[in-house]
């Protein structure tokens, strides 16, 4: 106690109201409720803060009309924001739908079934194993403009892309994630990925068997990345960046 004592008397009256301001926003900044500094490139999607890790990216606007999801209530309020990221000739090279609760009213406990289905050919990652009472599905396809296979599994965003002439052109890979809990908590991505910003070129048999994981760690992180958007004050999602650069 006399070693605080002799301490703050060491402090000037302005040095201890500084280190006060200090503590208080470490606490705050642990608790969640500090207001985090802003992106190069930031947008709203109903509650959350979608904060792009470059000025590349521009807005393709939002909408309240929900793509269909099962098995998710009619009534559930969401609204939907549209990102882009394009190369030096103006090509798409990555479209990111971002969709969330439209406001921070509580809503009555919702149950979910059927959430993350397993499917051959892509990596599914079901952290809830099944739970009624909430979601936690990470899906990615790195091949998924072959065979129909976005028309087949995501008719909805398909659909949208070709409205707002957002197609990509190159091979793409697809990542869905989604996560909601059961006091009505909501967010998925879906994202449209050209194949050169997630994998590398391969020279050699070992590069290639290991091409696969920068994809997979990059998806992981825009998973917790949105995970703990739902969690925050203010909504923020700061999406990562690419593991490659943008090609030129």
């Amino acid at each position: 106690m006399s070693l605080l004592k002799n301490l703050q008397k060491m402090l000037s009256a302005k040095e201890r109201h500084a280190a006060w301001l200090l503590a208080a926003c470490g606490v705050f900044a642990v608790s969640g409720c500090a207001p985090i500094p802003a992106g190069p490139a930031e947008y709203s999607a109903g509650r959350t803060r979608v904060v792009l890790p470059s000025v590349a990216w521009e807005d393709l606007g939002a909408t309240n009309e929900a793509f269909p999801l099962h098995p998710l209530p009619g009534a559930f309020p969401l609204q939907t924001r549209a990102v882009a990221l394009r190369g030096d000739k103006r090509e798409l090279l990555a479209v990111m739908l971002v969709q969330t609760n439209r406001t921070d009213i509580p809503r009555d406990p919702t149950l979910w079934t059927g959430s993350c289905p397993l499917q051959q050919g892509m990596t599914v990652e079901d952290t809830t194993a099944g739970s009624p009472v909430r979601i936690d599905c990470l899906r990615f396809k790195r091949w998924a403009n072959n065979a129909d296979w976005m028309e087949k599994n995501h008719p909805g965003v398909v659909r949208w892309m070709a409205e707002h002439k957002a197609t990509l052109q190159q091979p793409y890979s697809h990542l869905n994630y989604r996560f909601a809990t059961q006091g009505g908590s909501y967010v998925e991505v879906n994202a449209m990925v050209d194949q050169r910003l997630l994998r590398p070129k391969t020279s050699n048999n070992e590069e290639f068997l290991r091409a696969g994981y920068p994809a997979q760690e990059w998806s992981h992180k825009v998973a917790e990345a949105a995970r703990l958007s739902t969690g925050m004050v203010d909504g923020f999602f700061a999406v990562p960046p690419f593991p490659f650069a943008v090609p030129n």
